[in-house]
């Protein structure tokens, strides 16, 4: 058995699960009678989510129901980031969502500054796109995966691989 134990802290999520939330969204929004006619459109890319529609009130009941598909899909809302909103031609109206799939350098260094601070057992280093954690004992890693959940400081959705 090794000496060390290590986790690894990364932002990730399961792309499909939102691709069905969407497909989802799209399909209540073929039924519901007072979005029906509106011709509503939602694409969906590697970094962002596009909806289009022909009213500013059409646009945030489609917000409301890609959100809320998501949500029920077992996704973390903070995955995304409403941009602002967008006039086009006419009356029609665009937002675009942005997808949060990785751990930048500025939540990488918070996550690690609050893990030296509550938990000073352990050691965490940014490596690229995750924070990875060593410590002598898995349970001081088990206790920076309970801080980390509860801590609310950390805007993104953490995830805890590669526990050895």
């Amino acid at each position: 058995m090794a000496s060390d134990a290590s986790m690894d802290i990364v932002c990730d999520f399961d792309t499909h699960e939102l691709t069905n939330a969407v497909d989802q969204a799209r399909k209540e929004i073929l039924v519901r009678y007072d979005l029906k006619d509106l011709k509503v459109e939602i694409d969906v890319s590697d970094e962002k989510i596009t909806i289009t529609a022909q009213s500013e009130m059409a646009l945030e009941t489609v917000w409301g129901i890609v959100l809320q598909k998501i949500i029920n899909r077992k996704l973390s809302p903070q995955i995304l980031k409403k941009g602002e909103l967008m006039k086009m031609g006419g009356s029609n109206v665009r937002i675009e969502i942005k997808l949060v799939k990785v751990l930048d350098q500025e939540i990488a260094k918070i996550v690690s500054q609050l893990i030296r601070e509550k938990c000073p057992k352990t050691k965490p280093s940014i490596q690229g796109e995750t924070v990875r954690v060593t410590s002598k004992s898995r349970d001081e890693l088990q206790g920076v995966i309970a801080m980390l959940k509860t801590e609310k400081s950390v805007p993104l959705p953490l995830k805890f691989t590669n526990y050895r």
